[in-house]
Parts: structure tokens; sequence; C-alpha cells
């Protein structure tokens, strides 16, 4: 069975998608940290992001930094923290949120809500400034 991030990579629920290439894909989280708060997944479904081969990972992680250039170059922040954690949806997948004071990272904090044009403007945003 499909997993969620698999379902939004095939396009069958829709995303905030900020980037794509052959093998990666990146999105908005629905529930973000922060405003620009993006999820980068591979496409080939793996559940452990150490289960993806070498060359996924070094792959996943190049995209990662390629969408978080892009995201500190339009989202007024200082730096863009990472995580993984990967235990919500059983697809390797990299958090990606902008950071402002450094507490922003921390997934107790309560999740922020932006309206559906907030969320379109944002992606759109993003994907101007990516650079593949």
């Amino acid at each position: 069975m499909s997993s969620l991030f698999t379902k939004i990579v095939q396009g069958e629920i829709p995303s905030y998608k900020v980037a794509e290439d052959e093998h990666y894909y990146a999105f908005l989280d629905i529930a973000p940290l922060q405003k620009g708060h993006t999820l980068v997944v591979p496409k080939r479904e793996e559940d452990y992001i150490f289960d993806l081969t070498d060359k996924e990972l070094a792959g996943l992680m190049v995209f990662a930094k390629k969408v978080a250039k892009a995201i500190r170059e339009c989202v007024p922040c200082k730096r863009v923290g990472v995580a993984v954690l990967g235990l919500d949806v059983p697809h390797a997948h990299i958090h990606l949120v902008p950071l402002k004071e450094g507490n922003e990272l921390n997934f107790a904090n309560p999740k922020k809500q932006y309206s559906k044009e907030e969320m379109e403007a944002c992606a759109e945003l993003i994907r101007r400034h990516f650079k593949n």
C-alpha cells in the first residue's frame, strides 16, 4: 500500500510543491512549525531514511540543500534547520524549517496555520528561487 507521501508524489493527493526532479520531491508541510517549513522526500518509497541506497541518500541531501537555499533566499530567517524524524509517515523524509531564533525546530511547538492562498504564495516564491 502506498504511503501518504507516495500518493502526494504521484499527484493522487494535492500538495504545495516547491521543487521536483527525477528522483526527489519537495512540498510545504501542511502543519508547519514556521512559514516555509518544507518536506523533502525520495520518489521511491522507502520507510527508513538509512535504508536508502548510498546514492539515494546522498542525492536526497544534495536536493534538500538546493531547496534550503531557495527557502533561505525568500523566507526571512537566519538559517534553515534540518530534522529527520520519520515516525509519522512510513516514507523517508527530511524537514527543512526556517529558523529565526533557534527554537523553531522543536516539534512540540504549536503548529502554525496559514490560508490556502498564503501556502500557495509561499510555495510559488520558493519555486521561483529553486535552482536545479
